[in-house]
Formats: structure tokens, C-alpha cells, sequence
């Protein structure tokens, strides 16, 4: 059902798919034991991944729960999951109240381009516009819904658009990114100084376009 090989290891990224190869959700395969997986995803998915995977499991007897979980983004060393954000730890039910600096973290997200439900990602984003691809998906593994899609246009196409981040002074999500007097993407994500949008591909690294009036420059 998923589009990752989820025998690759202890935690392996994958997505959940429809048939036409459209996200459902991202998510995050953790094996705690051998037939025990926890599926990590957004609070306001889990639902979704249960109702779909459900409807799958004619052939196959196990159990489908909801689990939640308080998670806790460690900057440097701990007892945890490697963060999706580099340099970062994820840990589980710490039991603890924190005050995170929301900005640093958000600017260490776009920095590093990693996409956010509800930000970069949603049912309208196809995985290789956002660079899931590369890291969510396996070419090699078997069946799984919106393998077709997804491998034509990784072996038959390219996307019209990609996941880029750009400097720039200032910006707000949803300001058109604007490139020789034409509209080539838009802006998903800001914090001062830097941001994160998706852009057209022919525009090429290093350009200077212009977010929301402000010049900026392609990473």
C-alpha cells in the first residue's frame, strides 16, 4: 500500500497514495518489532490512513489502530527518531512542556526544503514536484496504488514545477513568484531573509525573480 520499501529499515519514509498518484499522506514507517509498525503522520491524517488502509485488508490479517502521540523536535543529540529536518531529533511522549523558538525551527525547515502538510503538501501536489521522489518512494519494490503515474513520469517526463527555496528579504505564502514579467510559482512558506515555494522548472538555479515586490534569488 505504500510507496516506500518498508523493509529498508527501522524508519523509512513513504507515502500513502491514490490511484492516479495523488498524496493521501505522508508518513513514516517506524518498525518496533517484527510485526508491529507505527505509521507516523499528521494529527488530522491518521483517520484518513486507517479508513484507506482498511479498505485493503481483505487478504491480510492484522490490526489497524489510531495511536496518538506527543512529538517533541530536539536540535542536536537524543534519545529519539532521526527528524525529518536534518540535525534534528524527534522524540515521542517525552513527557515534558516546551517552549520551541517556532521561527528558528521553521527557518531550519525551509532551509533544508523539507515540505509541510497543508503548506507544500496536499492532495493537488504530486510527489516529485515537492522532491519526494527521491527520498519517499522506492522504483524498485512491488505494486503499491499510483505506482503507474509515478514511475511514468519519473522514467517518461519530468514535472513542470519543483520545491525551491530562495532568499529573499521578505515574502508571504501565496505571493506569485515572478520571473522576466511572468508568473513562474508562488510562495509557500516565510520567515525573514529566506523562503520556500514552488517554481517552474525551465526557470534555472541562481535566477533572480521577485516574491511578493521584493527581489529575491533561487537556491
Amino acid at each position: 500500500m505504500l510507496s516506500n520499501d518498508v523493509t529498508a529499515g527501522d524508519l523509512v519514509p513513504a507515502l500513502l497514495l491514490t490511484p492516479k498518484g495523488r498524496l493521501i499522506a505522508p508518513v513514516r514507517v517506524w518498525r518496533r518489532g517484527p510485526d508491529d509498525f507505527l505509521l507516523l503522520t499528521e494529527p488530522d491524517l491518521g483517520e484518513a490512513v486507517r479508513a484507506t488502509l482498511l479498505r485493503s485488508r481483505f487478504a491480510a490479517k492484522c490490526e489497524i489502530d489510531i495511536e496518538e502521540h506527543d512529538s517533541v523536535v530536539v536540535s542536536g543529540k537524543a534519545d529519539g527518531l532521526p527528524g525529518e529536518i536534518p540535525g534534528t531529533v524527534e522524540v515521542l511522549d517525552a513527557g515534558v512542556e516546551t517552549m520551541p523558538d517556532g521561527d528558528e525551527l521553521e527557518r531550519a525547515r525551509i532551509e533544508a526544503a523539507v515540505p509541510a502538510w497543508g503548506t507544500e503538501l496536499d492532495d493537488s501536489i504530486l510527489p516529485a514536484e515537492a522532491g519526494l521522489d527521491e527520498t519517499h518512494i522506492s522504483f524498485t519494490k512491488g505494486c503499491y496504488p499510483g505506482q503507474e503515474p509515478i514511475a511514468r513520469l519519473h522514467h517518461r517526463g519530468h514535472a513542470n514545477r519543483r520545491l525551491t527555496v530562495l532568499d529573499v528579504e521578505a515574502a508571504t505564502p501565496g505571493d506569485e513568484i515572478i520571473h522576466d514579467g511572468k508568473a513562474v510559482g508562488r510562495v509557500t512558506s516565510a520567515v525573514p531573509g529566506v523562503a520556500l515555494g514552488y517554481v517552474r522548472v525551465e526557470v534555472p538555479e541562481g535566477a533572480e525573480v521577485r516574491a511578493g515586490g521584493a527581489v529575491a534569488r533561487l537556491r
